[in-house]
C-alpha cells in the first residue's frame, strides 16, 4: 500500500448551469486552449524577426480558429469512434454526435486539425509548412488544459500503483492509481510547450516544417512515456498500448519533417528569397 493517498477532489465536471445548458470543464479546456493558442499564434506572426516571411496575418488566425475548432471536434470524435471504441459506437450509433458524454481522441483531433490547417492555407495561398509550424508551437497550451479537465472528470486514470501521490478515482474502484492525467498535462503540455518555445527562439521558424516535426516527434515521445503509467485503452503488441501504437506514425512523420527541414536548409542558405520560396512551394 502507498505511504499516503491523495483524495480525489470532488469537483463538479459541470462548471456552470445556464438553465438547460451545461458548460463543462472539459469544454472550457478546448475553448480556452483554442483562444489562448490563437493569441500566442498572433504574437508569433507579429514577431517578424522569427520568420523569413510571416505566414499570413493576425486577421487570418481569427478565421483559422473556426476551421481548427471544427477539425478538432470532428476528427477527435471520429478518432474515438474508429480508433478506440468502434464496437460500442457501431452498436449505439446515436451516441456518436453526443459530444457532451465525452470521448475525444487526440490522434483523431490531430488529423482533423492538420487537414483543416492545410486546406485553409491552400485556400488563402499561405505557406503550408510555416502555418503548420505556427499551429504546432501553440498546440501544447490546449493539451495542458484538456488533460487537467480529464483529471477533473476523473477519467483516463492511471494504472494501479503504490507511489505516495496515488489517487483513488471514484469511477475506477477503490484501488489507488497514478494520476496519469497530471503526468500528461506536464509532459504533453508544459514540457512540450517549453521545448518548442526553445526551438522557436533558436529561429526554427525560418526552417519550414522543423517546429511541426519537433512537435510530432515530441508528442509521440511524451505520450508514449505517459502511457507507461496510464491504464491502457487496449494493447497492440505486448506492452505496446493503443496510444503508443497510434503515436508511432506521428514519430515517423516528425522525424521526416525534421530531416527534410534540415536538408532544405543545407541545400539553400537561410536568406529571405530562398527560404520563402521553399516555404511556399511545399
Amino acid at each position: 500500500m502507498p505511504i499516503c493517498t491523495i483524495t480525489f477532489p470532488a469537483i463538479d465536471p459541470v462548471f456552470i448551469h445556464l438553465g438547460p445548458i451545461e458548460i463543462r470543464w472539459y469544454a472550457l479546456g478546448y475553448i480556452f486552449g483554442l483562444v489562448l493558442g490563437a493569441v500566442y499564434a498572433k504574437a508569433l506572426v507579429r514577431s517578424r524577426s522569427l520568420w523569413i516571411e510571416p505566414p499570413g496575418t493576425a486577421a487570418d488566425i481569427d478565421d483559422l480558429l473556426v476551421w481548427v475548432a471544427l477539425g478538432v471536434i470532428v476528427g477527435g470524435r471520429l478518432g474515438q469512434v474508429f480508433l478506440y471504441e468502434p464496437r460500442f459506437f457501431f452498436t449505439h450509433p446515436l451516441e456518436i454526435p453526443k459530444l457532451w458524454h465525452g470521448g475525444m481522441s487526440f490522434h483523431g483531433g490531430f488529423v482533423g486539425a492538420t487537414l483543416a490547417i492545410i486546406l485553409f492555407a491552400r485556400l488563402r495561398a499561405i505557406p503550408i509548412l510555416s502555418y503548420l509550424d505556427m499551429c504546432a508551437a501553440v498546440t501544447p497550451i490546449g493539451l495542458f488544459l484538456v488533460r487537467l479537465a480529464n483529471f477533473v472528470n476523473g477519467e483516463l486514470w492511471g494504472r494501479i500503483s503504490d507511489v505516495p501521490w496515488t489517487v483513488v478515482f471514484p469511477a475506477a474502484g477503490a484501488l489507488p492509481r497514478h494520476p496519469s492525467q497530471i503526468y500528461e498535462a506536464i509532459l504533453e503540455g508544459l514540457v512540450l510547450f517549453f521545448l518548442l518555445l526553445f526551438v522557436v527562439r533558436l529561429k526554427a521558424l525560418k526552417r519550414p516544417g522543423l517546429v511541426a516535426g519537433c512537435f510530432a516527434l515530441g508528442y509521440a515521445c511524451t505520450r508514449s512515456v505517459a502511457e507507461i503509467f496510464r491504464e491502457p485503452d487496449g494493447l497492440v503488441i505486448g506492452p505496446i498500448t493503443l496510444g503508443m501504437g497510434y503515436s508511432i506514425p506521428m514519430a515517423v512523420i516528425g522525424i521526416w519533417l525534421i530531416l527534410q527541414a534540415t536538408r532544405w536548409t543545407s541545400a539553400c542558405p537561410l536568406d529571405e528569397s530562398s527560404t520563402s520560396s521553399i516555404a511556399k512551394s511545399k
